[in-house]
């Protein structure tokens, strides 16, 4: 559900599989480590990984048949993002994220993406609402028939598609920086994703179709807050952060918490869809 820029994230192809190369050649070590970051970031952001959780580098670069370098390095991306934690002598861990947290990552989201689609209204043709229409009726259909990886192919295909109407390349760039947060590989596993992907679309189209500049932009907005309200209804029931407003956010997870490995649980190659 996320306001999909014009490029697919780096190491998340359509259909939610993993990727660890970028065809013509073995990609760059700076390339490497941004697509660890993307991988670990999907981890925490999805629940997979939480607060505590030690990162070992060893299963991560067996996961993306990469070298232990390129994981320190994309590690170290991470911590720069607040991300993670390096813990003197025992390694990386997972920082704390509250729903508060992830809130304001998907309201950078909303107001980017709804002046795209207020500027994108003013711009599409027929023809071009017309294959946003027959994109929202086979996501439509993928929802029907519990095809969640065509959910997630599709909803990229109509934000993509709105994006690129606005021809506004430097706003979608900074959009971009801020769908790379959002779990696409995960979105099968976020309850009522798929239905609100097939549901909170129609309000946008109808003002696209409209040309009503306000409509599409407010309609955007709550489509993109909407997903966020998900994602932390998810991360609440997986465990993954406290309520917002709970004693446990409230205060932090306290010295005294017992940080638990990541081998300890499925790991990330058990969620792989591909």
């Amino acid at each position: 559900m996320s306001a999909d820029g014009d490029v697919e994230q780096r190491g998340t192809p359509p259909d939610g599989g993993v990727i660890s190369s970028y065809g013509g050649g073995r990609p760059s070590r700076q390339a490497l480590s941004e697509e660890v970051a993307s991988y670990v970031r999907a981890l925490i952001m999805s629940g997979e990984l939480r607060e505590g959780d030690f990162v070992r580098l060893d299963r991560i670069a067996t996961e993306l048949d990469v070298s232990v370098t390129p994981v320190r390095e994309g590690l170290l991306l991470l911590r720069g993002e607040g991300f993670v934690i390096l813990e003197p002598r025992r390694g990386f861990m997972v920082a704390p994220l509250s729903p508060d947290d992830v809130a304001d990552l998907f309201f950078v989201q909303a107001c980017i993406a709804g002046e795209l689609a207020a500027r994108a209204s003013q711009a599409l043709t027929d023809a071009d609402l017309e294959h946003l229409d027959s994109v929202q009726q086979a996501l439509s259909a993928a929802v029907a028939r519990g095809d969640s990886d065509a959910v997630v192919h599709l909803n990229h295909q109509l934000h993509r598609a709105v994006n690129r109407a606005a021809t506004s390349p430097k706003l979608t760039w900074f959009l971009n920086l801020a769908v790379r947060y959002v779990p696409s590989r995960f979105f099968a596993s976020i309850e009522g994703w798929d239905d609100a992907a097939a549901h909170d679309h129609a309000a946008l189209i109808r003002a696209l179709r409209a040309h009503d500049s306000d409509a599409a932009r407010s309609a955007m907005e709550d489509h993109i807050r909407h997903a966020g309200e998900l994602l932390v209804s998810h991360l609440v029931r997986v465990g993954a952060t406290a309520p917002a407003g709970s004693q446990q956010n409230a205060a932090g997870s306290g010295p005294g918490r017992i940080a638990r490995s990541a081998g300890a649980r499925r790991s990330p190659r058990d969620q792989r869809t591909d």
